[in-house]
């Protein structure tokens, strides 16, 4: 607010709006609106909302008109001496001067908080935007560390699937091997049922035989009761079993036939000593 302006402002702390119509003036060189000055200034005692002066006197108070007609200022000063009117007129000025200066000096006192208030929001801003930026970093930082874990990870993944599908590989090698193998033996076994079963029949009939013929039992001569028999020595009887031999699948036709022709002659050799006897 310049010396030009025409309006003051309500000097109450929380007020502060633009005077119009009639003003409390005080002493103290203070200005209130028409709403605090009669509020707070019709107190007893009366003391300034603004700088808290007792206003004790008569005159220490007045409510002015600030926009006053023209009769008034033709009667205001009429009849005064010039000093008087010049006192009059430097201590009025004296008062706009003071509400000036004070304006001036609240509107820096606001501009320095203001400016305060920036700076201390500039350094929050910067401490703000440094501790963004090492986050920043650091998450970089932690980024290009997964990226290099990632990629560790995915070549151990794919080593780690090569060899899983080599596993599968030979599982499903080993598993062809041992289906054969199982079939192989399926088939030996089927074998060797269908050699045993007359092999049975024949040790049956002979057995029977001799329990209805004891005399025809073999005789076995005086000088060999007591030896033992050395190992590994085959048996001379025709009906003694020998020695399971693994052959192929091929081969097992020949030899049944070659077994079943040799135990037939002594199927046949048994009722005909009898008869001769």
């Amino acid at each position: 607010m310049s010396l030009c302006d025409d309006t003051l402002l309500c000097n109450f702390p929380k007020c502060r709006i633009k005077l119009s119509g009639f003003a409390w003036v005080t002493a103290c060189s203070h200005v209130f609106c028409n709403l605090h000055g009669s509020g707070e200034l019709s107190r007893c005692p009366a003391i300034c909302p603004a700088c808290g002066s007792a206003l004790s006197g008569k005159l220490d108070i007045a409510r002015k008109e600030l926009s006053p007609s023209e009769g008034y200022k033709a009667m205001v000063l009429a009849g005064l001496r010039p000093d008087i009117i010049l006192d009059i007129s430097s201590r009025a000025m004296a008062f706009w001067s003071y509400q000036v200066q004070q304006e001036h000096m609240y509107q820096e006192y606001n501009l320095s908080r203001a400016e305060a208030q920036v700076k201390q929001m500039e350094k929050m801003l910067t401490q703000q935007n440094q501790s963004r930026e090492l986050e920043m970093s650091a998450m970089r930082g932690e980024i290009v560390s997964l990226k290099k874990v990632m990629e560790e990870y995915k070549k151990k993944y794919s080593e780690v699937s090569e060899r899983l599908m080599e596993r599968n590989r030979q599982c499903q090698k080993l598993q062809g091997l041992y289906d054969s193998l199982k079939l192989r033996n399926m088939v030996v076994g089927a074998g060797d049922r269908e050699i045993n079963e007359p092999i049975a029949y024949v040790r049956e009939f002979s057995v029977s035989n001799n329990e209805e013929h004891p005399s025809r039992l073999p005789r076995v001569p005086q000088g060999r009761l007591g030896r033992p028999r050395p190992r590994g020595a085959r048996s001379s009887s025709p009906l003694a079993p020998k020695p399971r031999v693994e052959s192929s699948p091929a081969r097992k036709p020949r030899e049944e036939k070659a077994s079943s022709s040799a135990l037939l002659p002594g199927i046949k050799a048994g009722p005909s000593t009898t008869s001769t006897e």
